[in-house]
C-alpha cells in the first residue's frame, strides 16, 4: 500500500533525496563518536533502500523511454555510492578516514540528486514525459521500501552489490 503523502514515484523518490539530505546535515553537525555511527548507519540504510527500489523497479520501467545513458550514469554513480555505504559500514567513527567518506559519499549523492532532479532534461522530467503510470510505479515502489527497511531492522540489509562497475584492484 503506497504512502498517501507521495503523490507518485518521483514524489517518493524525492522525499528520500531529501531525507538523506538531512541526515548529512545531522552527521556533520554530530560531535560524538555514537551518535556519528548511528547516523551513518542510518544514511547507508537509507541510501540501500533507495537504491534497491530505484535499480529493481524505477531504472527498469524507463529503459528504452528515456535515454538509455541517463540510466546507465545512474548505475554508476550507484556504484560508486555502494562502495563507499559498504566501506562505512564496515568501520567506525575511530578509524582513518571515516569522516571524509561519509562526506564524499554525500557529495556524491548530491550529484546523483542533482543528475535525477535537474528541471527539463534531468531524469525525472525525462520519466514525466512518458506515458508510464507513475502512481502505480509509486505503489509498486513503497511495497517493496516497506519489505526492505522491515528486513534492516530484523535481519540488516546485505552488503550492497555494485552493478555496473566492475571493481578491481590497484
Amino acid at each position: 500500500m503506497a504512502e498517501p503523502q507521495f503523490t507518485d514515484a518521483i514524489a517518493l523518490l524525492k522525499a528520500d533525496h531529501q531525507k538523506v539530505e538531512e541526515l548529512f546535515e545531522k552527521f556533520e553537525k554530530a560531535t560524538s563518536s555514537n551518535r556519528k555511527q548511528a547516523l551513518a548507519q542510518d544514511i547507508c540504510v537509507e541510501l540501500k533502500v533507495h537504491t534497491l527500489i530505484e535499480e529493481e523497479i524505477f531504472y527498469p520501467a524507463f529503459r528504452g523511454l528515456i535515454e538509455d545513458n541517463t540510466l546507465d550514469e545512474a548505475y554508476v554513480e550507484h556504484d560508486g555510492a555502494k562502495v563507499l555505504i559498504n566501506d562505512i559500514e564496515a568501520s567506525s567513527p575511530d578509524d582513518d578516514f571515516y569522516d571524509a567518506k561519509v562526506k564524499v559519499l554525500s557529495e556524491e549523492i548530491k550529484h546523483h540528486v542533482h543528475e535525477e532532479e535537474m528541471p527539463s532534461e534531468g531524469m525525472f522530467a525525462q520519466c514525466r514525459k512518458t506515458d508510464v503510470d507513475l502512481v502505480a510505479l509509486r505503489d509498486q515502489m513503497a511495497g517493496r521500501k516497506t519489505e526492505l527497511l522491515t528486513l534492516a531492522k530484523t535481519s540488516g540489509l546485505p552488503a550492497a552489490k555494485p552493478t555496473a562497475v566492475n571493481l578491481v584492484t590497484a
